[in-house]
């Protein structure tokens, strides 16, 4: 994936901005998790309700806005159907092995976007 961030960006705002990328379903190298306790407080089990609770959290997410706590927008608190909803992006070698070194560069970074109840951290 070409690097098309303005180079003048520090890397908060570049990690910031591939970040929002990820989230709004613009990088297809993202994973995004779900954890069971969280499909489980949101469905009744059924593979048409777990992808339904699936759509409304990342419709939320997608939305979601951020604290000045969280600069680089890697996590967020936001609420669907009344449960409360954390998310949190961490940062992969391309392989999804080890942590990346750095971030804000596109091509050797992975994101994997966890959606879970905050009790699931």
């Amino acid at each position: 994936m070409p690097d098309t961030l303005a180079p003048a960006a520090s890397n908060t705002e570049r990690i910031a901005e591939l970040n929002d990328r990820a989230r709004l379903g613009l990088d297809r190298t993202a994973r995004t998790i779900f954890t069971l306790n969280l499909l489980d407080s949101l469905s009744d089990g059924s593979r048409r309700n777990d992808i339904l609770a699936q759509a409304r959290v990342m419709k939320a997410m997608r939305s979601c806005t951020f604290s000045d706590d969280s600069p680089e927008r890697d996590m967020a608190w936001f609420e669907v159907d009344g449960i409360r909803v954390m998310m949190k992006i961490d940062y992969y070698d391309p392989a999804f092995e080890y942590g990346s070194e750095d971030p804000a560069n596109a091509a050797e970074t992975r994101r994997a976007i966890t959606l879970m109840k905050p009790e699931d951290y």
